[in-house]
């Protein structure tokens, strides 16, 4: 059974951090093999994880339309075929597995940049199907979402077993926090579980943080503080996945984990 663990939050609040060292809580416990699928179209979670990334989902889509467009212009065959008579599906499956990105104990999916001005419906009911059938072979798939949580169907037609939202400590970010939250209701997937995490945490939680996090509709499981070591791996370029076991960081990633493997 594949678990899908999902996150979610404003820009810049530290999703990618979090889903890359959850992926490495995954792996250094054996919970294996793992799909992370970068969903934010600035493509950074290769970065956390080590790994070089050529191709995109996007770049993938738009290729695809193109050579759909050549065909119609060229020998009017009918919308939507493919040079060769292979279809969308086929096409998607074979680009997709090709350009996914072999880590150690990890795959990356990387989505890359957003739709263009033509219709997507087609291609992305086909690119759902296609990155659902691939995560079957996982124990555990990672996403780490775009700011905000519309597109998550788009990505999967799946039901998410977890939902961690990110927030910075600000009423102003735990109001965003709640927002996201708030459209888990409107997705056409199931979500599971949710929760909050606030991260960048310096010195105690004020009381009216405390009091706005207790009327929230999702539990605080998380509270990530500032940690150094984190700055001086983004300073030299070192992937984060590497980042030692002891760390506070981490140490705080193992605690949330394993509360949510206690709550499967």
């Amino acid at each position: 059974m594949t678990t899908f663990i999902a996150l979610a939050g404003k820009g810049g609040v530290g999703k990618t951090t979090i889903a890359g060292l959850i992926i490495k809580y995954l792996i250094r416990n054996r919970l294996t093999p793992v799909l992370a699928i970068d969903a934010d179209p600035s493509s950074n979670l290769n970065l956390v994880l080590g790994v070089e990334l050529e191709w995109t989902v996007g770049d993938i889509r738009e290729d695809m339309l193109e050579q759909v467009k050549e065909s119609l212009a060229t020998s009017g065959a009918a919308i939507g075929s493919l040079p060769g008579g292979i279809t969308k599906r086929e096409y998607l499956d074979y680009q997709i597995r090709s350009a996914m990105i072999e880590g150690n104990d990890f795959d990356l999916i990387a989505m890359g940049r957003s739709e263009g001005p033509g219709c997507y419906c087609a291609v992305n009911h086909n690119l759902r199907m296609v990155i659902d059938t691939i995560s079957k072979n996982y124990r555990y798939v990672v996403i780490d979402n775009e700011a905000g949580m519309e597109h998550l169907s788009r990505r999967t037609t799946r039901d998410v077993d977890h939902l961690i939202v990110v927030s910075d400590p600000s009423i102003r970010g735990l109001v965003a926090a709640q927002r996201i939250a708030s459209f888990r209701q409107e997705l056409d997937i199931r979500i599971h579980n949710a929760y909050l995490v606030l991260n960048r945490v310096r010195g105690e939680i004020t009381p009216d943080l405390k009091e706005f996090i207790g009327k929230m509709d999702i539990p605080l499981i998380g509270l990530f503080r500032e940690d150094d070591r984190l700055s001086t791996f983004d300073a030299i370029g070192k992937p984060l996945i590497e980042l030692e076991d002891e760390s506070p960081f981490y140490l705080e990633i193992t605690r949330v984990m394993e509360q949510l493997n206690n709550r499967q």
